[in-house]
């Protein structure tokens, strides 16, 4: 008769399972954070294409994989701002410069967007902090100061 000593047994099988699940998760994590790169590489491929359903979708997707993706939430804004879907672009707008402040181009979106809806206060908020992040959008100024100019002459006449 043959004693088996389940203890020993037991452990042997767990750490064959344990070494399996390791192997696994080195072979298949790398592919899964490589498929979430995709998402976001396809979607903006699409939204250049002009197919802004699909890319809508796919940059979704990548917010899934990634919420802290502030390119993603900026590029559904754009979306937003093309189908005319303002809650959504504001929504989507506020969470890109949440996840990344000196973001120029949400910023100036987000600034466009309240000088559409005459809110002059936060405009003059959002225009001085455009101003401390701007690089590449500077001349983006003058038109803002512009714009708020031709509103405040309106409003006074």
């Amino acid at each position: 008769q043959i004693y088996i000593n389940y203890d020993i047994y037991f452990y042997i099988k767990y750490m064959k399972l344990k070494n399996f699940l390791l192997v696994l998760t080195i072979f298949f994590v790398p592919l899964s954070t490589h498929a979430e790169q995709n998402f976001f590489a396809e979607a903006k491929k699409l939204f250049d294409n002009s197919d802004y359903t699909k890319s809508k979708f796919l940059f979704q997707r990548n917010i899934v994989f990634n919420p802290k993706d502030a390119k993603s939430y900026l590029y559904l804004a754009k979306i937003y701002q093309i189908e005319d879907n303002n809650l959504e672009l504001e929504k989507n707008l506020d969470t890109a410069l949440l996840l990344e402040p000196n973001s120029e181009e949400a910023m100036y979106m987000l600034i466009d967007f309240e000088l559409k809806k005459s809110n002059f206060l936060k405009v003059k908020e959002l225009n001085k902090k455009f101003k401390l992040i701007c690089s590449s959008l500077c001349p983006k100024i003058s038109l803002i100061d512009e714009r708020l100019k031709n509103f405040q002459e309106k409003n006074e006449s």
